[in-house]
């Protein structure tokens, strides 16, 4: 038979065909091993190796938080065969109910699951996981894992240094691809806000199985496992001494200390009271329950989340922008008559003391009259149209000492405070139906002023610093740690630095003039270290008035400045000035010589006093 051309043309066309799958064939089977390797894959099976989680230090190289070995029981449903459940129930010192239920459970759950592991008894005794590796032969699908826990050889804190718990599905939601069921994560605190750093960077052991799901011998001996990548240690700014007085000092009461070095914005202490004890924090899921339900919050970091009014200690604010205005000079001298008269009848009241008195005698005695002159000559002002844009004015002034915003601070849930605008006022009265009286209370650091014990903190700072302050943070740049380059740059308010000493040397006469000279801060003296300080009584609709008190020491070249915010304390000199100027004394001299007062703050319980929800 005889091919004609069509022919021809038809086998030469099958014979390329021919040739091209048979290449194409070649190429995936050979050249190509992407497919094999997808084979591959779904005979595999990978074993999370956890890394060991960042150690925090403090500021002189103590450990804060370590890690130690914990020991769990997983299981993979889809591997697990016929076993003994009475045997193992005693193995693992548990009752057969807990392990039928568990196994149901994990029956509902198949599809979800899938071929994962998951952990069905966490935190195991080492004794447990012991005798269950030596017989976990017998039971197919169950196996232990070791991995790191928190541990915390000093009591530093729970609301400082946060906790570590596993993630639920809606944080993994949020970070998909960092994190699955099982993993932990930081939650609030220290470990929270360097999450990423101390996490470290999971790996993986791979192994091939057999067609019943049994692992049978590492993937290509291991060449594809990736080793864990450890978390950075993280170093803080905190000292581990002076944050363990503090809590000390503060025990049995209601509030918050925070120290800062004014040079730098480190946070040296940062207490609030009542706090999560360490001992908690291992395991949070078994206490979390009974700290949820305590009616002290002690889950509330008072120090960043807790907004006061903030006292008699803003008379400081107002006293500093009265002089950038020029409606203040500190010679000038205001009368006070048990307060502060105005209006038909009205008064807004004030302790006996000396009359008339100057600026530095103000702050020596804490007049309340005195700055009620000032607010008013501040908001009165003729260079303003009205009494609007002077509050406006007097506004821009408070909040470029950090007022009524968040400070920008690397710890978390910082809250922003509130500072009034002429907005504020206008809705309630009606715009042009209120004057500078009728936010007369604003002068003392009452009315609709809040900010948290962190911007207390931060003006003490702002006024050692004589009118800059850098941003407050809690943790140090070091090996592999970077902290945000706004934490080196200082922020100056609106009042010139020329103005600040004038102020300083009142803090100074209150705290070192003595009970009988008039200084309400004299409980707060320490010989030789020249503290300067100020008072603060804030009214408290809920209880007894707060106690509150900042201070910096020493008055030149100043090392440290704190606040102190004991609720329901009454008098600033009553609670928190000598819990403040303890904690000075104890970090400028290494030892507390005011022993007595030392032990009657240890000892003073005020939680009878406090009112909550």
């Amino acid at each position: 038979m005889t091919l004609n051309g069509r022919h021809i043309r038809l086998v030469i066309g099958l014979g390329v065909a021919a040739v091209l799958l048979l290449g194409k064939l070649f190429s995936l089977q050979i050249l190509d091993s992407s497919y094999k390797e997808d084979a591959n894959r779904n005979s595999t099976i990978y074993e999370t190796i956890y890394p060991t989680r960042g150690v925090i230090y403090d500021r002189n190289g103590v450990v804060l938080v370590g890690n130690k070995v914990a020991y769990d029981i997983l299981v993979n449903p889809r591997e697990v065969t016929a076993f003994d459940t009475l045997a193992l129930a005693a193995v693992l010192d548990v009752t057969p109910d807990f392990i039928r239920r568990k196994m149901e459970e994990y029956k509902k759950r198949r599809a979800a699951i899938g071929f994962q592991s998951v952990t069905m008894l966490r935190m195991v005794p080492a004794e447990t996981y012991m005798r269950f590796d030596e017989v976990k032969y017998r039971f197919p699908g169950f196996r232990g894992q070791v991995r790191g826990m928190r541990y915390y050889p000093v009591n530093a804190g729970g609301n400082l240094l946060g906790y570590v718990s596993e993630v639920d599905a809606n944080y993994i939601k949020r970070h998909p691809e960092e994190y699955r069921s099982g993993d932990y994560a930081g939650m609030t605190g220290i470990e929270a806000a360097r999450e990423e750093d101390l996490r470290g960077e999971k790996g993986y052991h791979i192994y091939l199985r057999n067609a019943r799901n049994q692992i049978e011998q590492p993937y290509k001996d291991g060449a594809e496992d990736k080793e864990a990548i450890p978390g950075k240690n993280i170093t803080t700014t905190i000292d581990a001494a002076l944050q363990q007085y503090g809590q000390e000092l503060m025990q049995n009461k209601v509030g918050s200390v925070v120290a800062i070095e004014p040079s730098t914005g480190e946070i040296l202490a940062l207490v609030s009271s009542p706090g999560i004890d360490v001992e908690q924090l291992s395991d949070i899921g078994k206490h979390y329950a009974d700290i949820a339900r305590n009616p002290y919050k002690p889950m509330y970091n008072r120090a960043v989340q807790a907004s006061y009014p903030p006292g008699s200690v803003f008379k400081l604010v107002n006293g500093l922008i009265g002089l950038q205005e020029g409606v203040l000079r500190p010679e000038m001298m205001y009368p006070c008559s048990q307060g502060y008269h105005f209006g038909a009848g009205h008064k807004l009241g004030c302790h006996g003391h000396k009359s008339p008195i100057n600026m530095e005698e103000s702050i020596m005695m804490s007049c309340n009259a005195y700055y009620c002159y000032v607010l008013k000559n501040i908001l009165d002002n003729r260079k303003y149209d009205n009494v609007a844009e002077g509050l406006d004015a007097w506004h821009e002034y408070v909040e470029s000492f950090g007022f009524g915003r968040k400070l920008g601070s690397d710890f978390p849930a910082e809250l922003s405070g509130s500072i009034p605008t002429s907005k504020t006022y206008n809705r309630s009265y009606g715009r042009g139906r209120w004057n500078s009286t009728t936010v007369i209370s604003l002068s003392i650091g009452q009315g609709e002023i809040l900010a948290t014990p962190m911007h207390l903190a931060n003006l003490c700072a702002t006024i050692a610093n004589r009118g800059h302050y850098f941003i407050p943070h809690i943790v140090k740049a070091s090996e592999g740690v970077e902290i945000d380059q706004r934490f080196y740059e200082p922020q100056y308010t609106l009042v010139d630095t020329v103005h600040f000493p004038k102020l300083i040397k009142g803090m100074w006469r209150a705290v070192n003039s003595g009970a009988g000279m008039g200084g309400t801060a004299w409980i707060a003296h320490i010989d030789s270290l020249d503290v300067c300080g100020k008072t603060g009584t804030a009214q408290n609709p809920r209880g007894a008035d707060n106690s509150v008190f900042i201070c910096f020491a020493p008055m030149d070249n100043p090392q440290i400045a704190i606040a102190a915010y004991v609720e329901n304390g009454g008098f600033g000199a009553s609670y928190a000035a000598p819990i403040a100027s303890l904690m000075v004394e104890r970090y400028l001299k290494g030892t507390v010589k005011r022993t007595a007062l030392e032990e009657r703050m240890k000892k003073a319980d005020l939680m009878d006093r406090v009112k909550h929800d």
